[in-house]
């Protein structure tokens, strides 16, 4: 049975992150962090998650990130395949 509307993408491994999109939620977006390195660069993670959700037209969901020191990019394309899984486009 597959769940419409939620998709996930990655890994614990280190320098790489798990971010589990949710898009059943329409009434806000909500972002939740979990991170190695949150302290000194959990404003940045928030920023490319917030331009690469932009990009792709999600303005309301839940997204839970995991990440364990991934860079900018990869970030970015984990992120783009869950949402594509959450929409069913794999």
């Amino acid at each position: 049975m597959k769940i419409e509307g939620i998709g996930q993408a990655g890994s614990l491994e280190s320098n790489d992150l798990m971010i589990m999109v949710d898009l059943n939620q329409k009434e806000n977006l909500i972002i939740e962090i979990e991170s190695i390195v949150k302290e000194k660069f959990g404003e940045q993670i928030e920023a490319v998650i917030k331009e690469t959700l932009t990009e792709n037209g999600v303005g309301n969901g839940y997204i839970k990130v995991v990440d364990k020191g991934a860079l900018d990019f990869a970030i970015r394309a984990r992120l783009k395949t869950a949402i594509k899984r959450a929409e069913g486009r794999q």
